[in-house]
């Protein structure tokens, strides 16, 4: 008869097994931070929520219309196109006039922020006037920048079911209404009452110099094949991604390089599309965010891209004046890294990206939503720390082919929010120590779908681009629909804590898209978020016990703004850095001023350092000494205080 001691024997290999997995689970598992000192770290922060104002008599909708072959999926299909950015279209020196992609009425509106001075103008939705439309064509963000070069700001505005349309803004007009723009084609159309050209399904945008000419380059991310994926008396024409971790079959993505303007009022900016820039691999991946920053120092900007199933793309920049190039770069594996936490090489869902300095070491780490939902698709966000030694190494690296970021999601108490969508990492209280915040939720019914997405997302991937094997998501189906937006701000120990509920940030509806800038010029940076089949909403910052900051309007001597120039200066031992951003993330999009937190310590001026390059390519560095506060800079061969 065998004893116990034979049979622990007999199990000894297994039983050590067992206690080294426990203690493992006991060693990682994470702490999150009591209620009590959750309670502590939002009291750094105050938000107050507004009503977003938007025009009335639009026919309201719940759910698209989609082409036969997704009927039943329609819920599905209909998941995205809540979107938002924040800027200064009036040009009145405040970033206080906002453009929202509202799915419920399928328009593009321009409304002024809420609260001080927002009686400016009506809100309005913009008009494409002569340009063709056709009924399966609906709008999914906008992007706000000078494309033109004549001092205003114009708005880029993209679409599933057709290619992009530019809506300049005329010059000397001196209030916001439908005839301050006039429609403008991105691509070329042969016209017509009718809109017949390519079916593109762009789901982001984003606008930087790539190619270091001094002018204002484009990069459109696209989703679906081109095809008829809203055209509900089509049946058939469109598919699904071809794999739930490396589909390569979505929509084709496009760079177009600016190459001039062609006289007029307003001068319409001339750009050269540019087809394969990027390895059909890269090129086709199921695009929903994208991000820009200057990763190694070279004024020259890298693009991330975020791809819905599949790995996220990490460019490096290797673009000369007239020629934009780049090159894809990725993390090095390690027996103790995953490979789906290795930049690059993951297999989750990526919904949207941004970057910041998160440890202020002067380096651009970023921030990538996945979807996490326990119980769910437990996947994890990344928050890819940079891990140069500074510039010159990030360089040398990036030239190798690598990238030089290791995710710490799980360490920082970031892994793990709900369905993420857009992320904006910025410094709400001024404390010099930025927040991470994100968008979540996906569709929201009574009925939990949760179980059979499960089963997709295990079923051959030989099955997946069939849209007939997907299971049945109408209306009434709920998936994620209850998650909220997050909050995440920095504890001591280096971990973040997600004060959304503390601040009442934490409404159970789906959120998409997330702007920021400083409305009323209070030196509080705003938050604005876009909600997918509810309203948008403004939270006015209203932080008591904020620090001081210093806000640049950085612009080119045709007040054009600096999309690309950055700004760094040191406070109690830390870096902090900014950048005007030419629009990061999924379907929002913060302002072009750049906001610098100083903590509360610093009350005089401190060394700004500013880096751009000019409209030359050329390019310039100087340091300016400045006091908190806003400031309104020139940058051509020098920077100049206006």
């Amino acid at each position: 008869m065998t004893t116990v001691a034979t049979w622990l024997r007999r199990q000894q290999a297994g039983i050590v097994a067992l206690v080294v997995m426990a203690a493992l689970f006991a060693v990682g598992r994470p702490s999150f931070a009591s209620d009590e000192a959750k309670a502590e770290l939002a009291s750094a922060y105050s938000f107050q929520p507004l009503s977003i104002a938007l025009p009335a008599n639009y026919p309201q909708q719940t759910v698209r219309k989609v082409n036969q072959r997704y009927k039943h999926i329609d819920a599905w299909i209909s998941s995205v196109g809540a979107g938002i950015a924040m800027n200064d279209l009036d040009m009145d020196g405040r970033s206080n006039d906002l453009c929202v992609t509202d799915p419920r009425i399928d328009q593009i509106v321009v409304t002024p922020t809420p609260g001080e001075r927002s009686d400016r103008y009506q809100p309005f939705a913009l008009n494409p006037g002569t340009l063709p439309m056709n009924e399966a064509i609906a709008p999914m963000g906008c992007l706000a920048g000078d494309f033109n070069e004549d001092g205003r700001t114009d708005i880029l505005t993209y679409f599933w079911g057709r290619t992009p349309i530019v809506y300049l803004a005329k010059p000397g007009v001196t209030a916001l209404a439908n005839d301050a723009y006039v429609p403008t084609e991105l691509v070329p159309n042969k016209g017509g009452a009718t809109y017949d050209g390519p079916q593109w399904n762009s789901n982001t945008a984003t606008s930087a110099d790539f190619d270091g000419d001094g002018h204002l380059d484009i990069f459109i991310g696209n989703y679906f094949p081109h095809g008829p994926v809203l055209d509900d008396k089509v049946n058939g024409g469109v598919e699904m991604n071809d794999s739930m971790s490396h589909a390569v079959n979505g929509g084709e993505n496009y760079f177009f390089r600016y190459t001039g303007v062609t006289a007029g009022a307003p001068a319409a900016p001339t750009f050269a599309k540019l087809d394969n820039v990027l390895a059909t691999n890269v090129s086709k991946g199921w695009e929903l965010g994208a991000s820009t920053a200057d990763l190694d120092g070279d004024l020259l900007p890298e693009l991330f891209l975020n791809n819905d199933f599949g790995p996220d793309r990490l460019l490096y920049n290797q673009s000369t004046p007239g020629k934009i190039a780049f090159k894809l770069v990725e993390g090095v594996s390690s027996p103790f890294v995953p490979k789906s936490k290795t930049l690059g090489h993951d297999s989750f869902k990526g919904m949207g990206s941004d970057f910041g300095d998160l440890d202020g070491d002067g380096l651009y780490d970023s921030f990538v939503s996945n979807i996490t939902t326990s119980f769910g698709i437990e996947e994890s966000n990344h928050a890819f720390f940079n891990t140069g030694k500074d510039k010159a190494d990030v360089r040398a690296q990036l030239t190798d082919g690598v990238a030089p970021f290791t995710d710490r999601s799980a360490q920082t108490r970031t892994a793990w929010t709900g369905w993420g969508w857009d992320v904006k990492i910025d410094d709400f209280d001024n404390s010099g120590v930025p927040a991470i915040v994100q968008a979540t939720g996906f569709v929201k019914g009574e009925v939990n779908r949760w179980p059979q997405l499960q089963e997709l997302a295990t079923a051959n991937d030989g099955v997946l681009r069939n849209p007939h094997s997907w299971p049945v998501v109408n209306a009434g189906a709920d998936i994620a629909g209850s998650q909220t937006l997050a909050f995440f701000t920095k504890e001591k120990n280096g971990a973040y804590a997600d004060v959304a509920h503390e601040l009442g940030l934490a409404i159970p509806v789906p959120t998409r898209g997330i702007a920021t800038g400083d409305a009323n010029g209070d030196g509080l940076l705003d938050l604005a978020v876009a909600r997918q089949w509810d309203a948008p909403v403004f939270y006015q910052n209203q932080s008591k016990s904020a620090g001081s900051a210093i806000t640049l309007q950085l612009t080119h001597e045709s007040g054009s703004p600096a999309v690309g120039a950055e700004a760094a200066t040191s406070v109690d031992g830390r870096t902090v850095i900014g950048r005007v951003d030419g629009g990061s993330g999924h379907s929002g999009r913060r302002s072009h001023e750049v906001h610098l937190g100083l903590g509360k310590n610093v009350t005089g001026p401190v060394t700004v350092n500013l880096r751009w390059r000019d409209r030359t390519g050329q390019v310039r560095e100087q340091d300016l000494q400045l006091s908190p506060g806003r400031h309104a800079i020139q940058l051509g061969s020098q920077a100049k205080e206006k």
